[in-house]
């Protein structure tokens, strides 16, 4: 074993670049790059975080109600009385949600989203778990929250209901477009946005209250879509109230999103986020009482041709007017937006994971915009494919949705419970660091234990529900979903694992020897300038050096060989008759073989000339052998592949 004591310090010497990117298409699509030290100065205030982390709950309100009348429906109008309690079930459930995840905002102040919750007081399986079930629920959020958006522009405009999937990618590209110039540009860009979807719902609500109970004008919608029923008309059971309280519940989903992206939030950052996340419950649950009430009252029908916020809008506004049309245009708006809330959190989990092994390395890197700008085109990707093979139908993507939500719920406060329970077990004073958080002893641990399991299993017994009574509609591909996604990171972690085994310097035995010599091959399809360039190369590495010819035309390799008796220096050469005219395989096999032979310590170096036009479309007339056997021979042992580049400028060769 090495002695690192013994061995002579490396110097090590810092220097700062003071290059810059230069400017291009892609910059001015997405911004000047940022410096890292630019980081600090692009986090967000509360009322821009409310637009970034805080889109998706709200923009639930579009579709949550709707999306109970449509499992009430089934149990004709009369059932659609019990969409109003339904819904203030929906809102308890919010409300002890919500105060389970601003005590994990404040215990986990560099981000505690479920999965780094599960992992420090859960386990790595149960971490995974969460991430593999928030990671599908992002992906979800951006093909619902689209498809939704543009449901809304199909009832306003019935014509376009044919170009619905072609719109959603659209939107999906520019949500994306939007992201890559970073959290703070993009949350300024979608901050007007959002106030005034939400003031737009709440004068549509306020007003829908006023004429029903003051001036009792209110009515009922005029000319509603017709009903689309099954064919038996079911009684209203328990089973079918559970159903929809299930599809409810995708009220909540985006609730969790400011525990995941505390980081963004200026300082103090808990405090800000929490301020956030009770804002985000207080509108979205006022907004959902309203809109399930007005809903109940008015008869609206659920349907794909025309939503439930669209026959709200018109028959509260006695129209397709002016007002109607604003509500319908924000209403889409925040329903786009929602997206973003998925774009800000899936690249920021998305590096967590990497980082920790489970998800390819790249995922961690931040592009020139301090984002993660691969996670980001990866998510749109996703969510463009899903969008297409759903034909960008709500109704068909929904049950896939909230299983995922409510899981990661689940293990987030499951392990905040228990984290709790290991701050009890500590002692007045002492605290006790983590890998992503320090816990220190409070004397309440046991009151925020108690609200911890309380949410734990009241998310628990939902996910549950969701489960069964979504199963048939396609609960269970996330069923699948999950678990496969869990095998995959284990997979990828394997790998990663392994090859730091291998790699690693700890217990490193001794330094291997220099390779003895080199034993050169270099390929030449042709003599001219370049390739003695490369002779001269390859002659300083060894005087062990071999030119291959692969002789495809006899007429051609006369002229290559009595060039080469002339100008190749005493070299030998190896002429591989090919009468099949290929190239590349002969190559190989020689390559192949002599690589079998090398003795101990030698290396076998391919000094391969490579032809570099300063132009594109000269440099594709050309074949790039280089590359090829690079491709080729990569994972060979013992094999290097030298390229000895020769430029062509103005009829003049530079080495």
């Amino acid at each position: 074993m090495i002695n690192q004591e013994e061995i002579s310090k490396s110097p090590i010497i810092e220097r700062d670049t003071l290059h810059k990117p230069s400017p291009t298409l892609r910059s001015w699509l997405i911004g000047r790059p940022l410096s890292t030290a630019d980081a600090p100065h692009q986090t967000i205030g509360k009322l821009v975080g409310l637009a970034v982390f805080a889109s998706d709950a709200l923009s639930s309100t579009a579709y949550a109600t709707q999306e109970i009348l449509v499992i009430l429906a089934v149990a004709g109008s009369m059932a659609y009385g019990y969409v109003f309690p339904i819904s203030i079930a929906i809102v308890i459930l919010l409300g002890i949600v919500t105060i389970s995840y601003e005590q994990t905002i404040h215990a986990y102040p560099d981000g505690g989203g479920a999965y780094i919750v599960a992992r420090d007081n859960l386990g790595e399986f149960p971490a995974l778990i969460a991430g593999a079930a928030l990671l599908t629920d992002y992906i979800l959020t951006v093909s619902v929250s689209i498809a939704s958006g543009v449901a809304q522009i199909t009832s306003a405009f019935p014509f376009l209901y044919d170009y619905r999937v072609f719109l959603s990618v659209s939107f999906i590209l520019f949500v994306m477009l939007m992201n890559l110039r970073g959290v703070k540009e993009s949350g300024t860009a979608f901050a007007i946005p959002t106030y005034f979807f939400v003031t737009m719902m709440f004068i549509a609500v306020g007003l829908g209250m006023f004429r029903l109970f003051v001036t009792g004008t209110l009515g009922m919608v005029v000319d509603p879509p017709e009903l689309e029923m099954l064919d038996e008309i079911s009684a209203i059971t328990p089973f079918l109230i559970l159903h929809a309280f299930a599809s409810g519940t995708t009220a909540l989903t985006g609730v969790e999103a400011i525990s995941n992206g505390i980081t963004a939030f200026k300082e103090p950052r808990s405090k800000n986020a929490g301020i956030t996340l009770l804002w985000m419950s207080l509108i979205l649950g006022s907004l959902f009482l309203g809109i399930s009430f007005l809903s109940r009252e008015i008869g609206a029908i659920p349907s794909e041709s025309e939503t439930v916020i669209s026959q709200l809008a018109r028959t509260v506004f006695a129209g397709r007017g002016t007002l109607y049309l604003m509500l319908l245009g924000a209403t889409t708006v925040i329903l786009i937006m929602a997206a973003n809330t998925a774009f800000a959190d899936f690249p920021r989990l998305g590096a967590l994971v990497a980082k920790d092994g489970f998800l390819p390395r790249q995922l961690n890197y931040r592009g020139s915009r301090l984002v993660y700008s691969r996670g980001i085109i990866a998510l749109a990707v996703i969510a463009s494919v899903i969008l297409i093979i759903f034909n960008a139908s709500v109704t068909r993507l929904i049950p896939l949705y909230a299983i995922g939500v409510f899981l990661s719920f689940t293990l987030s406060q499951g392990g905040m419970a228990f984290r709790w329970r290991k701050i009890g077990g500590l002692k007045p004073g002492e605290e006790k660091a983590e890998r992503g958080s320090t816990l220190l002893y409070v004397k309440d641990w046991v009151q925020k234990m108690s609200i911890n399991g309380f949410g734990a299993l009241c998310t628990a017994v939902v996910m549950m529900v969701f489960a069964v009574t979504k199963f048939k509609d396609g609960a269970w591909v996330v069923l699948i979903l999950i678990p496969t996604l869990v095998a995959v990171f284990w997979l990828i972690h394997r790998h990663y694992k392994g090859l730091a085994r291998k790699l690693s310097l700890d217990n490193f035995g001794a330094i291997p020897p220099h390779t003895i010599r080199h034993r050169v091959i270099m390929p030449i399809s042709g003599v001219h300038q370049g390739t003695l360039a490369a002779l001269r190369y390859a002659r300083m590495l060894s005087d062990d050096v071999t030119a291959v010819h692969v002789s495809i035309e006899p007429a051609d390799a006369q002229k290559v060989k009595q060039k080469w008796e002339r100008w190749g220096e005493g070299v030998r050469m190896v002429m591989l008759n090919s009468p099949y005219r290929l190239f590349l395989e002969p190559l190989l096999e020689y390559i192949t073989e002599i690589s079998q032979e090398r003795q101990s310590g030698e290396t076998l170096t391919i000094v391969v000339p490579e032809f570099i036009s300063n132009s594109p479309l000269t440099g594709a007339l050309h074949t790039n052998t280089a590359d090829l056997l690079r491709s080729q021979l990569k994972r060979q042992q013992g094999v290097v592949i030298i390229n000895v580049p020769y430029h062509v400028h103005d009829n003049e060769i530079v080495h």
